[in-house]
C-alpha cells in the first residue's frame, strides 16, 4: 500500500446488481459519523452510483439546511495506474480510511485497487448465479468443486501483498439476502460458500437485506443512520438499520489509525 497512514476499504466483484454501491455508502458515512475522516473514491465513472449518491446527500444537507455527516469523494476516470496511485496517496494523506467503489466488471484499476486494499470486501447475493463469480459447485450433490478466476486473482493479490509488504488483507464476502430465494436453496449456498471459505481464507459475514428503503433513500442521499431527518419510521427501517450496524461491526474496521 503507498501509505499507511490510511486504511483503505475496497468493494470489488465483477458482477453487477450485488449491492456493492449502496454497501459502500453506508459503510462511508457509517464512518463518517463516528468522527473518522473517510475519503471514498468512486472508479465506476459510466454509472457514478457512490458518487451520485454522496452528491445528493450535499444536495439534501444544503436544501434543508442540516448538517450531515459527510464523507469527501471524488471519480476517478483515468485509465493511467500512475494517476491512479497518484490519487491514492493524496487520498491517504487526508484519510483515515478511503473507501473504493469498484465497476461491476472486469477492469484494470478495480484490480489495483483490490491489490492495495487492507479490508476486501465481496457483496455478494444468495445465488449460485452470484456465487459463481468466486467458485464452481457441481450440479449433483452442489459441493464445490473448484474456486473460480476470481478467488484465484485474489489468492495471487493477497500473496504477492504479504511478500511486497507484509499486510494480509482481509477478504470479507458478504452474503445478502434475496427475499425471494428459497430456503433450500438458501442452505445450499451456506454451505458452498462456507466450503469455500476454509479453501480460500475469506470471512464471511451477513449483508443487507432486500428492502426497498434502500433504493428510495438514494434521491436524498440519506442512509439508516440518519435519524431524525428520515420521517417516520416502521419496523422494517428498524431492522435495515440494525442489519447496517452489525455488517459495520462483522467488518472488525481499527478502531484507530495510525497517524
Amino acid at each position: 500500500m503507498s501509505s499507511g497512514r490510511a486504511h483503505f476499504i475496497v468493494f470489488a466483484n465483477e458482477k453487477g446488481g450485488t449491492g456493492k454501491s449502496t454497501t459502500a455508502v453506508h459503510v462511508a458515512v457509517a464512518l463518517a459519523q463516528t468522527g473518522r475522516r473517510v475519503v471514498a473514491l468512486d472508479l465506476d465513472y459510466r454509472q457514478r452510483t457512490l458518487a451520485r449518491y454522496l452528491e445528493n446527500r450535499l444536495g439534501t444537507a444544503k436544501r434543508r439546511g442540516i448538517t450531515l455527516p459527510q464523507p469527501s469523494f471524488h471519480t476517478h476516470d483515468s485509465q493511467s495506474e500512475s494517476a491512479f496511485e497518484a490519487a491514492l496517496e493524496e487520498a491517504a494523506e487526508d484519510a483515515d480510511f478511503v473507501v473504493i467503489d469498484t465497476p461491476g466488471r472486469d477492469d484494470p484499476l478495480a484490480r489495483l485497487a483490490a491489490s492495495r486494499a487492507n479490508t476486501l470486501v465481496t457483496p455478494m447475493n444468495d445465488s449460485f448465479v452470484d456465487f459463481d463469480l468466486i467458485g464452481q459447485v457441481d450440479p449433483e450433490n452442489f459441493q464445490v468443486s473448484r474456486p473460480s478466476f476470481y478467488s484465484e486473482l485474489i489468492w495471487d493479490a493477497r500473496k504477492a501483498r504479504a511478500k511486497a509488504d507484509g499486510v494480509t488483507i482481509d477478504w470479507v464476502v458478504l452474503r445478502n439476502r434475496l427475499q425471494h430465494i428459497e430456503a433450500r436453496n438458501m442452505r445450499r449456498v451456506g454451505d458452498a460458500l462456507g466450503q469455500l471459505s476454509k479453501r480460500v481464507g475469506f470471512r464471511l459475514i451477513p449483508g443487507l437485506g432486500e428492502r426497498v428503503i434502500y433504493r428510495e433513500l438514494f434521491p436524498s442521499g440519506l442512509t439508516l443512520l440518519d435519524i431524525g431527518h428520515l420521517g417516520d419510521m416502521g419496523i422494517s427501517h428498524v431492522a435495515a438499520r440494525q442489519e447496517l450496524r452489525e455488517l459495520v461491526s462483522g467488518l472488525q474496521l481499527p478502531e484507530t489509525v495510525h497517524a
